[in-house]
């Protein structure tokens, strides 16, 4: 491999890196001191001139990468391969996501009712005459967020919505708040928020001035083992920083799990099908698209989408066989098919993404492989079809840490995704478009998953 970057990373060393390093000297660290960008505003006239880019940092991002050793996020300058920070976690089991502007890492501890957040060091400010990036040391903030059991995170168009299940033994209800970047950076101690009357495995989706989450009755019935899972949509509307019901969706969703939305529609996994809502004349309306044979009574549990594509990804899986049906759903055309992504014999899908263009979608499955596929009309209906394969891994799978597996985040400024190998102890940096691989960061820890945080590219 060609022109890959290398960097070993001593997590567990850090403090004594700080006062001369570790003794190792095969290995060099390089602690970067903290870089502001913040030249003066020229006092333009905001209303005359195009905004200008002399205040822009060219930069592929950081990585906030989690080790399964010693509960620590590495934040990894992606620029030259350096180790910024290492922060130890609070909670163990804690899950690790982007901000709706992907400048924090967001740290959510189920089992301990608190979300934490990272400041990633990279963000811009639009000062109306002109954008203005910054570029800073990692940080951890003093800012959190409390509820019972934080579960769903989701994020949409600059907001994200934080699904807290609640408690049943303790009789706290299900409630979600409705986070942005400059929430977290004001440390808003009362962000937008919907309280429940009753517990429930749901989960939200953030519109604007709307959220569409789930509703669970409170006879509801589920198929799904002792989980009582939600069956209906509720459209609300924010009225002084709260949600308020304004409609229940006419369309019912046994065993609710899962959503997702790209520009036009609203879906909700269903034990049945999926849930459509589409906003039409100010209006929220509803459909459903009914299970395809080849999932007769299976529950479609996770969703996959972006604001700029056109079809839907839809995960069906059978716990009787294992076998896991990936589906091509094109709302539009109100269609469903099992997706062909050509797996090879023994594989198995374990993530799903989309390119920070909407234009390649991706599925990493448990044996290293990558698969890209882009978006096609056929017939009226929007596919996503098979474009080829990068293999990422050749090592020995049985060496696979028991719990472990591929992980994958994508890069928003740029045609990259970043995949994880705990076998290897690395993160390979995979062109999307060329389907090669452009870089090889090195770690001495096995890595549980990536996150990528930065700037990210205006245009998508």
């Amino acid at each position: 491999m060609n022109n890959t970057k290398k960097l070993s990373l001593v997590a567990l060393c850090i403090s004594t890196i700080l006062m001369g390093g570790c003794g190792d000297a095969e290995t060099t660290i390089i602690e970067r001191e903290p870089i502001v960008e913040t030249p003066p505003t020229d006092g333009g006239d905001s209303g005359s001139t195009p905004p200008s880019n002399d205040f822009l940092i060219e930069s592929m991002g950081r990585l906030a990468v989690t080790s399964s050793e010693s509960n620590t996020v590495s934040l990894i300058d992606l620029d030259d391969s350096t180790l910024l920070d290492t922060f130890t976690l609070n909670h163990d089991g804690s899950r690790v996501y982007a901000s709706p502007s992907y400048r924090y890492a967001v740290v959510t501890a189920r089992n301990d009712d608190m979300v934490e957040f990272i400041d990633g060091g990279l963000w811009r400010e639009d000062h109306v005459d002109h954008l203005h990036d910054y570029e800073q040391a990692p940080q951890m903030s003093d800012y959190t967020l409390s509820s019972s059991r934080p579960t769903h995170f989701v994020t949409h168009d600059g907001q994200s919505a934080i699904f807290y299940d609640g408690d049943a033994e303790t009789g706290i209800p299900a409630s979600v708040h409705v986070i942005s970047d400059l929430d977290i950076t004001n440390e808003n101690d009362s962000p937008a928020s919907l309280i429940y009357t009753v517990n429930m495995h749901g989960v939200a989706e953030p519109r604007g001035e709307f959220l569409l989450s789930t509703i669970r009755r409170d006879d509801a019935e589920s198929t799904s083992g002792n989980t009582i899972l939600p069956d209906q949509v509720g459209v609300y509307h924010l009225h002084d920083g709260e949600y308020e019901l304004e409609k229940t969706l006419e369309t019912a969703c046994p065993d609710l799990h899962g959503a997702a939305q790209n520009h036009d529609f609203v879906l909700f996994g269903c034990g049945d099908g999926v849930l459509v809502a589409h906003e039409h004349d100010g209006e929220y309306e509803s459909s459903k698209i009914e299970n395809i044979d080849e999932i007769a009574g299976l529950r479609i549990g996770s969703l996959y989408s972006h604001h700029d594509a056109e079809v839907f990804i839809g995960i069906a899986s059978n716990r009787a066989t294992g076998e896991v049906f990936v589906l091509n759903i094109d709302p539009e055309a109100g269609a469903m098919e099992v997706l062909d992504w050509q797996a090879q014999e023994g594989v198995s899908p374990i993530s799903y993404a989309f390119s920070y263009d909407g234009n390649h979608a991706l599925v990493l499955d448990n044996l290293g492989g990558l698969t890209i596929l882009s978006a096609h009309l056929h017939d009226g209906v929007n596919e996503l079809e098979f474009e080829g394969r990068v293999q990422l891994s050749d090592e020995d799978l049985s060496a696979m840490p028991d719990g472990h597996s591929f992980n994958m985040s994508v890069a928003q400024n740029g045609d990259y995704v970043f995949v994880s190998d705990p076998i290897a102890q690395h993160v390979l940096m995979v062109h999307i478009e060329d389907m090669e691989i452009e870089g090889d960061i090195e770690l001495d820890f096995v890595p549980a998953t990536v996150t990528w945080l930065g700037i990210k590219d205006e245009d998508h």
